[in-house]
């Protein structure tokens, strides 16, 4: 019975625990609802005074561009499938006015002689990169374009950081003690500042490096004549491919570019004899950018500003004007270097024209003391440009001081009348440059500059009034008065600077320290010194 009554008490608790179990549940869920209905009301509240979020995701466009190989960076909110809204691709960044994917930065530029200041004439800006700070990336195992962006960001900030160090030690140098060197050490007043230009010149040795663009093929890139009046435009387009030192073959680790093509193969080689067309080099030098800007970053990265091209050719800078940036942006290495044709010295670099016929400067260098320079002045040439004419029309063969030849006689040697000569002179002809500067200077004979609007070749770092001078066109007529005019202790000192400038103008292979060579990288050195070139970050 026991059991039975137990079986009933539990059959009759279980009924009454289920009876009570469900009105508590029933009570329970009236509970929970009224306190989702309140919740719910509370969320929508929210939801009408706040507004609708966006998301803060970061769309990088996957499209690759044969014409900019720049990124472009959007949000996704811009992206509406419904709407058929696209991002910004890397053809529509490209199309706007002027702004890469990082900016140049005008900074004042280095000037050597501790005097003067400029700035660019040029600040353009645009959209940044902004990659992710907590992640790395490898190259082969992350091919996240926007952790490679990083990457890049990262390269950039190491070489601008080491550029600002060199123009810190640059500025310091001003004031600094003469540093001792086992080498060469410039000293004198053919300097603007010796101390500046020294330490400047170590920092270039220490840090610059160049990447050569390996697309082309020769005869019209990686190569150049090196037995002419363009002997120059082919030794330095050599010697920049063969150097170990200052080329890197990681572009990544550049400070500037170098596009190798030559203007006087492609006057050779492109160009239509008496044409007077341009169209066939200008159409090779757009295809030329349009290649390595579509294969890498770099040049839509800087609008060309840290690249360079070098021309001893009088049509360099017309064969520049083929796209706008080259001419606008980029360092231009020309010896045509006219200001009034565009040259900008600020930004490009007058490169010496150098004659060398048979490829070596060896018979060329060296002359007698200044006692032994029978002759006043001395010049042989064609009549050609607008300042020839009038040289001779006044001295042509009417003064024996002034030993002026349109044809030297037979049996005369040209180089031995400049080695007799205490000063020469040296027109210009159709283009302001003239190889007859370079060849005073081998033979130790005082230049004469008569030209107009031609910046001289390292005239930063050099002080041409210390070991030349300079006649104006109109003064012509004067020209011996004016030479005699010169003290003979005055004449003597500058006879000597010419002596001990004339290494920076000497050609050697392989180059040695401060020749032509070296000086030429330095002012390409300083020019880039003279810009910034950095991301514009934008945190999103």
């Amino acid at each position: 019975m026991g059991s039975v009554g137990d079986k009933k008490w539990c059959g009759c608790a279980c009924n009454l625990w289920s009876s009570s179990s469900a009105a508590a549940a029933a009570s329970s869920a009236s509970v929970k609802l009224l306190l989702f209905m309140v919740s719910l009301i509370v969320v929508c509240g929210f939801v009408s005074v706040l507004g609708p979020l966006e998301s803060n995701w970061v769309f990088l466009s996957s499209s690759s561009s044969s014409s900019t190989g720049a990124v472009a960076v959007t949000s996704m909110k811009n992206i509406h499938v419904n709407d058929k809204k696209e991002a910004i691709s890397d053809d529509s960044l490209l199309s706007r006015s002027s702004t890469p994917p990082q900016t140049i930065e005008a900074i004042k530029l280095v000037q050597l002689n501790g005097t003067k200041e400029g700035i660019y004439n040029f600040s353009v800006a645009g959209p940044g990169i902004f990659p992710p700070m907590n992640e790395s990336y490898d190259p082969v195992e992350s091919p996240d374009p926007l952790l490679k962006a990083r990457r890049d960001h990262s390269n950039l900030d190491t070489l601008e950081a080491g550029l600002s160090r060199a123009r810190a030690a640059i500025r310091e140098a001003k004031h600094a003690n003469q540093t001792q060197d086992p080498g060469f050490v410039p000293l004198g007043p053919m300097y603007r500042n010796a101390n500046v230009f020294y330490r400047s010149y170590l920092e270039m040795e220490k840090q610059f490096k160049i990447y050569v663009y390996e697309e082309g093929e020769q005869p019209l890139f990686h190569n150049g004549p090196c037995k002419s009046i363009y002997s120059t435009e082919g030794n330095l387009i050599h010697g920049i491919e063969i150097n170990n030192q200052f080329r890197t073959r990681d572009p990544e680790k550049a400070h500037v570019f170098f596009l190798p093509f030559s203007v006087a193969m492609l006057v050779r080689f492109v160009y239509v004899q008496n044409s007077h067309d341009f169209g066939p080099i200008k159409h090779t030098v757009i295809d030329y950018v349009n290649i390595i800007s579509g294969k890498y970053p770099y040049w839509n990265r800087s609008l060309g500003a840290d690249h360079f091209m070098l021309s001893c050719h009088d049509w360099g800078p017309e064969a520049s004007r083929a796209t706008p940036y080259l001419h606008k942006n980029s360092i231009r290495v020309l010896c045509n270097a006219n200001t009034s044709e565009g040259f900008n010295p600020t930004k490009d670099v007058s490169f010496p024209e150098i004659n060398l016929q048979t490829g070596s400067i060896d018979g060329f260098i060296g002359g007698p003391s200044p006692s032994h320079r029978p002759i006043l002045a001395f010049f042989a040439g064609g009549l050609h440009g607008p300042i020839r004419p009038v040289l001779l029309e006044h001295w042509e063969n009417k003064d024996e001081d002034i030993q002026v030849h349109k044809y030297l006689p037979k049996g005369v040697s040209y180089l031995d009348m400049m080695k007799k000569s205490k000063y020469c002179i040296c027109p210009s002809g159709y283009e302001v440059a003239s190889p007859r500067i370079v060849e005073a200077i081998y033979a130790g004979c005082v230049p004469v500059l008569i030209s107009d609007y031609y910046v001289l070749p390292f005239s930063d770092v050099l002080n041409w009034k210390s070991f030349s001078v300079e006649v104006p066109v109109k003064d012509v007529p004067n020209l011996k008065k004016i030479l005699m005019s010169i003290p003979t202790r005055q004449y003597i000192r500058m006879q000597r600077r010419v002596v001990q400038v004339r290494r920076h103008f000497e050609v050697h292979s392989p180059p040695k320290r401060f020749d032509v060579f070296h000086m030429v990288l330095h002012s390409v050195w300083l020019r880039r010194l003279n810009v910034r070139v950095r991301n514009n970050v934008h945190v999103l």
